[in-house]
């Protein structure tokens, strides 16, 4: 896409999931001309960007940095997993919403995650808390909508990391040795060596996960979906007694959804609609806006007490009206009235945190999840969130493939029975995923995304305010502290934020909780009046993640 207007400007984030030690950071911001990859790893970045430099656009981009992530960042993300995707298509002029969940499997058992069943917790977990996974069948409809370089050639920076093996940095060797004793004694001889943990430094070579990403490139989706690896699939759960089987993935499609919108600060803000969970990040801006929060001060004590409310709110909502939107679509038209968010905020207290109470709900949460945004200098732009739910998610390999499978349905409400957001047979899991995608007079100026579970609406709340409310820079709208409530009554607060307003928040009845929110990446383009495009990226002082660009 090329635009006559002058310094048009797209501002993309990528959160990483896990705050890594200082020693582990690395910053970075560049110029360049013709495109931009932003991810949680420097090789799949450069996946992302060899497939640029071959003249693909980024929704092939895309396909490859996924498919990297799984070889390089295994714990995350992968074929056994799920997430969700925004585009935006220069050609089309718009965005659209890919859902890459997979539905409930029709087989499933409700009351197995819930008490009076003997072990309802390690149903959770474990092979029961495995559902269909939409990752590789979301990857082939993003490339046969919008792809323009051969499917196979997509996947081959993912096939030549497994085959040639990755250098395990801190975070995943870390991660390796806190799951190694759940692993299989087939996943064990993959990540270790003579009954050990494979250490910072050492090689991680995965032959298995290389030929499953060559039967991938060579078969399409169907390799998974009924496929030899489906059926490797079907095999490992009747052998651990899990629900998912190979009906669940010969019935599977990735779904193209229209996005929901909110006009807001002029601009038009696209973020996922049912069944992603993304609502309440709406929601949470248009309650700011009711209660005048710019003139609160950024970041002020009465500005983090406002938004913690207004999130409690949000969330409220979140559990009382999300659902499969063939089932129970959202009342989207009731939530997103500006005489509705001035309703609910009049009940704030100024003074005083309120609980939260949701008839004793409480839904898990989950930050092992990852992000990336790639922009291609037509236009196109990707913001994903994909994830295996849990670190390695269910922790189950199938025997041959090499990768993991998920446990998504450990993220489902299980009490009270039968809300809107049970385990449901059949049904479309919801999740709490929100990448965005910002247009101002029809042009893309922002797109940004973040994991961190129930953390995520809230994180792009923030960070859409830090660059619409307080006209913060790239860098700085990345940096700024964060907050974040979990149910039922924690609020999470970065260190960053002074000490002095951490306890005035405790004293007002705030649980307060003090660590890092996410793991920030930008990149900045700039439609010239001369048709020139240019990208500037930069790395979050958070974390070790990698922009670069062409």
């Amino acid at each position: 896409m090329r635009s006559n207007h002058a310094a048009l400007l797209l501002l993309a984030f990528v959160l990483a999931s896990c705050s890594p030690q200082p020693d582990e950071t690395i910053q970075s911001e560049d110029t360049h001309t013709s495109g931009m990859v932003a991810s949680a790893h420097p090789v799949a970045t450069e996946a992302g960007l060899e497939i640029l430099r071959a003249g693909g656009n980024a929704f092939d981009a895309a396909v490859a940095i996924a498919s990297t992530l799984n070889v390089v960042e295994p714990m995350m993300s992968g074929m056994g997993g799920y997430g969700t995707i925004m585009v935006y298509s220069a050609e089309a002029g718009q965005p659209f919403y890919l859902d890459a969940s997979g539905k409930i499997p029709v087989g499933v058992n409700p009351d197995a995650y819930r008490a009076p069943t003997p072990n309802y917790m390690e149903n959770r977990v474990g092979a029961k808390g495995v559902s269909t996974p939409g990752a590789s069948h979301a990857w082939s409809a993003m490339h046969e909508r919008y792809g323009s370089l051969a499917w196979t050639d997509l996947l081959q920076p993912a096939i030549r990391a497994a085959d040639e093996g990755v250098i395990l940095d801190e975070r995943i060797a870390r991660y390796v040795g806190i799951s190694f004793e759940e692993f299989s004694d087939y996943s064990k001889a993959i990540y270790g060596r003579g009954g050990k943990p494979l250490a910072e430094g050492e090689r991680l070579i995965q032959k298995d996960l290389a030929g499953s990403l060559r039967q991938l490139a060579a078969e399409g989706p169907a390799a998974i979906y009924g496929g030899t690896l489906g059926q490797k699939i079907d095999a490992a759960m009747k052998s651990a007694g899990g629900f998912l089987a190979l009906v669940d993935l010969e019935n599977h499609e990735a779904e193209w959804w229209t996005p929901l919108h909110l006009a807001y600060r002029g601009h038009d803000i696209y973020t996922p609609s049912a069944p992603a969970g993304a609502f309440p990040m709406l929601e949470r801006l248009g309650m700011m806006d009711a209660l005048n929060s710019r003139d609160m001060g950024h970041n002020s004590l009465e500005y983090l007490h406002h938004f913690a409310e207004v999130t409690k709110m949000a969330y409220w909502d979140r559990l009382a009206f999300s659902g499969d939107p063939d089932v129970k679509p959202p009342p989207y038209d009731r939530l997103f009235a500006p005489e509705y968010w001035q309703s609910r905020v009049e009940t704030i207290d100024a003074e005083q945190a309120k609980d939260f109470d949701y008839s004793g709900i409480v839904s898990a949460n989950s930050e092992n999840t990852t992000h990336f945004v790639v922009a291609d200098e037509h236009g196109n732009i990707v913001s994903a969130t994909v994830t295996l739910g849990g670190l390695f998610g269910s922790k189950i390999m199938p025997e041959g493939t090499g990768f993991w499978l998920n446990n998504s349905l450990r993220y489902c409400t299980f009490e009270p029975a039968g809300n809107p957001m049970d385990a449901h047979p059949g049904r479309r899991k919801l999740s709490s995923d929100a990448p965005s995608i910002i247009l101002k007079d029809g042009k893309p100026v922002a797109a940004l995304g973040t994991p961190g579970g129930h953390t995520i609406t809230q994180a792009v709340s923030q960070m859409i305010m830090n660059l619409l409310d307080h006209g913060m820079s790239i860098e700085e709208a990345i940096s700024a502290p964060r907050i974040a409530f979990l149910e039922p009554n924690t609020l999470i607060v970065e260190e960053t934020i002074p000490e002095t307003i951490r306890e005035a928040l405790a004293n007002m009845g705030h649980e307060i909780k003090v660590r890092d929110i996410g793991n920030a990446h930008g990149v900045a383009i700039e439609y010239l009046e001369d048709g020139s495009v240019q990208f500037t990226g930069t790395s979050d002082p958070r974390g070790a993640g990698l922009s670069e660009g062409l």
